[in-house]
């Protein structure tokens, strides 16, 4: 078992979750091919970071493309980031409701990626702002 992130960290990406993680088994999936079909635009970023959006094309960078997700590899099922979201978007991969069931092969897409890509898309923690 794992837990999964769904729909609605989709133009949130709190981060909250990260802080607690004891595995650091989080990612930043920065995929604009997800805010598109969701129909859910991207906050704008208010801090710098160099992970790379994923997808080919023009995207605004500026923008906070994607979602967290779960590696489904490395979640040792604590449960700790449950709690934290601020929007109840992490469920146990059973009981994940039936509208979001795709969520969990969007999770997985994470394992797909090479170690050094990996390295890139992880987030540790909450980032700081520039003003």
């Amino acid at each position: 078992m794992t837990f999964v992130v769904t729909s609605k960290c989709l133009g949130v990406k709190d981060r909250s979750c990260v802080e607690v993680c004891p595995v650091d088994c989080f990612y930043d999936l920065r995929k604009p091919s997800l805010n598109k079909r969701f129909n859910i635009n991207p906050k704008k970023l208010n801090w710098h970071d160099d992970i790379p959006i994923l997808e080919e094309g023009e995207f605004d960078t500026s923008l906070d493309w994607g979602m967290l997700v779960i590696n489904p590899d490395e979640c040792i099922n604590c449960g700790a980031c449950v709690v934290e979201c601020p929007v109840d978007a992490i469920f146990e991969d059973i009981e994940v409701p039936d509208t979001e069931k795709e969520f969990v092969e969007i999770n997985a897409q994470i394992t797909q990626y090479s170690d050094e890509t990996l390295n890139k898309l992880r987030v540790l923690k909450k980032p700081e702002s520039s003003s």
